[in-house]
């Protein structure tokens, strides 16, 4: 039998609580050691008869049990993270961390509705005191990504969305971003991509991190980001519970990185991606 315990405690005073990050490189650095962390330890008990435990202090202002607490407490995430609302990514969990620490949004797809936009604005806006970093996250096998993969590699199923005007309205948008990503695999690997086995799975992950990639462009022009807020993006791996983010010279992604700004760093972003191990595997190149 295998044992994780993962455990949220209070103390009352407050002991081994983390302070909130300073800026935004700090806070970059916590998710990333957090997400580290959290994979360890569930690749600690890979063995019968192993447990693991972990504790996340809670600090008492966030669920107002702070002495002399009248009122309710008050919102001061240190990130805004925009995930999907697949049920085997829980954001807080994969990032090690406790309540009131995220501000969390989650939709299918991950994408950059005007709800969500709405959303994102309102955090800068009114939380912008503990606030440092915009998260992008996407995830492998993301379901809302294979269906418009589908759907772009058997235009015939498009027809069978007529009457599904909220889901269409997500696969539209995710289109793009598949036709897009299916150009530079074959612009990589030659026409007859289109007959290898795992052409299918690479055109899915390649898609995960340009979706990705492109709501948090958009995110970073859409938001005016005020002080040293930034936005980073990545790509959760369900199967290694690691946040993936391939770029030039890391063939196999290393945690979350900055949102492209321009075409060129997109064109930079599409080669690492084709040239990672990860996709590259899934081709058998």
């Amino acid at each position: 039998m295998r044992t994780v315990e993962i455990a949220y405690r209070y103390q009352e005073k407050d002991v081994g609580v983390r302070p909130r990050p300073p800026d935004a490189t700090t806070a970059l650095s916590r998710l990333i050691d957090g997400n580290r962390a959290f994979a360890d330890l569930l690749d600690s008990v890979k063995d019968e008869g192993t447990s693991a435990r972990r504790v996340v202090q809670v600090d008492a202002r966030d669920l107002g049990l702070a002495s002399g607490m009248a009122e309710a407490p008050s919102q001061r995430p240190f990130a805004a993270v925009l995930g999907c609302s697949d049920a085997r990514v829980p954001l807080e969990l994969i990032f090690n961390e406790g309540p009131n620490d995220l501000f969390v949004i989650r939709v299918a797809g991950n994408g950059l509705g005007s709800d969500v936009l709405g959303s994102l604005k309102y955090a800068v806006e009114h939380l912008g005191g503990t606030l440092k970093l915009i998260v992008v996250l996407g995830h492998s096998g993301c379901g809302a990504v294979s269906a418009a993969v589908d759907v772009f590699l058997n235009p015939g199923m498009y027809l069978s969305l007529v009457d599904r005007h909220s889901l269409r309205e997500i696969l539209d948008r995710l289109l793009v971003v598949v036709h897009v990503s299916a150009q530079k695999l074959q612009a990589a690997f030659g026409p007859d991509i289109l007959q290898r086995a795992g052409y299918r799975q690479a055109l899915i992950e390649t898609s995960v991190v340009v979706n990705a990639a492109l709501a948090a462009c958009s995110a970073q022009q859409e938001i005016e980001t005020q002080g040293e807020l930034r936005v980073v993006y990545g790509v959760y791996l369900l199967e290694t519970r690691r946040v993936w983010t391939p770029s030039t010279g890391h063939p196999d992604g290393v945690g979350l990185a900055p949102a492209p700004r321009d075409v060129a760093e997109f064109q930079q972003l599409g080669d690492a991606i084709v040239g990672s191990s990860r996709v590259t595997a899934l081709l058998g190149a």
